[in-house]
């Protein structure tokens, strides 16, 4: 899936329908769940929506689908946690902005990632579903980035264990923000790559569509940084029900987090604009050059040009026309003039 998704090329469907936007991947629905608290720790597999049972008092929970392309069963998950079909639809359409809403038992949070460690420039949309005592997360592909916060899970390492749900949507979402660090950090080298200041390079015209790619690439990552600032400033003016004061602080890191990826993402847009208007200075000073050394070459060859018409001019009475070296003095005048106008243009500086 292309990385630059359009938000506004949506599918309009019908409310109580679910049809998933993306493409479609021979992945089926995986469906990973966490039972923990600050004693224990349990890890399993669900083979299917049938096995998922309702969330236990005195434990929280983590449950982790991804693969989005079977709508039926991402519906089935959901319903079994009374999710309502309004945020169904928003799983599983992955071509709309990102958003938060908060709804009657949960809070909402819809967001795009990009995905690591691949060439291509792919992004991936993550729904998270936040109750009082469970984190739902909705992955369109299986995705190893979170892996450390398992680890942490399994391991009891650092605080995991020992928070409600709304801690570990915030260990999720500093993972995702740390991987557009990676992306944006990755892009700006890239953009540093783009030098035109050496008068020896000769920039190909297909460089001009590299920065013209690098530069919507970095306004989508912009476009999908700014909802989740929003995020954090929507629950702090609102205190949604399902995230403890105590955890404020560490929503408001992501704030802190998000304005520097936007930061980030202007400065290297401001690079590559700076690029690509180097890329047309460089361009058009190769073009004068090119324009003053034609100039130069007819303006030396035009009073040869001059003298040699003169001679060609069918009339008896040229003096030199019956001179026995009439021939080799217009060579040497001709001669004489180039070298002459030479001297001058580089007295001029002008090549």
């Amino acid at each position: 899936m292309n990385s630059e998704h359009s938000f506004l090329n949506r599918k309009k469907t019908d409310p109580a329908s679910y049809v998933f936007t993306g493409r479609v991947l021979d992945e089926k629905t995986g469906i990973q769940l966490f039972r923990y608290n600050k004693d224990e720790c349990s890890e399993s597999v669900i083979e299917g929506p049938d096995k998922l049972e309702k969330f236990e008092e005195g434990y929280q929970y983590w449950l982790n689908v991804h693969g989005l392309s079977k709508p039926a069963q991402i519906a089935s998950i959901c319903q079994k946690f009374d999710i309502h079909s309004l945020a169904i639809q928003d799983i599983l359409d992955v071509n709309q902005r990102p958003k938060y809403q908060e709804f009657e038992s949960f809070s909402f949070l819809t967001i795009k990632t990009t995905v690591p460690d691949k060439e291509e420039r792919n992004t991936e949309q993550i729904s998270f579903v936040l109750g009082l005592n469970y984190l739902i997360s909705f992955q369109e592909r299986k995705a190893d980035y979170f892996e450390h916060l398992r680890y942490r899970l399994r391991e009891k390492v650092g605080l995991l264990r020992e928070r409600t749900p709304d801690y570990l949507l915030y260990t999720l979402l500093e993972s995702i923000l740390d991987n557009y660090f990676k992306t944006l950090d990755k892009l700006d080298e890239q953009t540093q790559a783009f030098d035109f200041s050496n008068p020896d390079s000769d920039p190909a015209p297909s460089v001009l569509a590299q920065i013209e790619q690098q530069k919507r690439y970095v306004q989508f990552i912009k476009k999908a940084i700014v909802p989740i600032k929003e995020f954090t400033f929507s629950i702090e003016r609102n205190k949604s029900p399902y995230i403890q004061q105590r955890h404020m602080k560490y929503f408001l890191e992501i704030r802190d987090l998000c304005l520097t990826l936007i930061d980030q993402c202007d400065s290297i847009l401001s690079s590559l604009e700076s690029s690509n208007n180097l890329f047309f200075s460089v361009q058009g000073q190769r073009m004068n050059q090119v324009m003053k050394t034609l100039t130069i070459v007819s303006t030396i060859f035009i009073p040869a040009t001059f003298v040699a018409g003169i001679y060609g001019m069918n009339f008896i009475n040229i003096p030199e026309l019956r001179w026995h070296y009439g021939y080799f003095a217009v060579w040497f005048l001709i001669l004489l003039i180039i070298v002459g106008m030479l001297i001058y243009f580089k007295k001029k500086k002008w090549f």
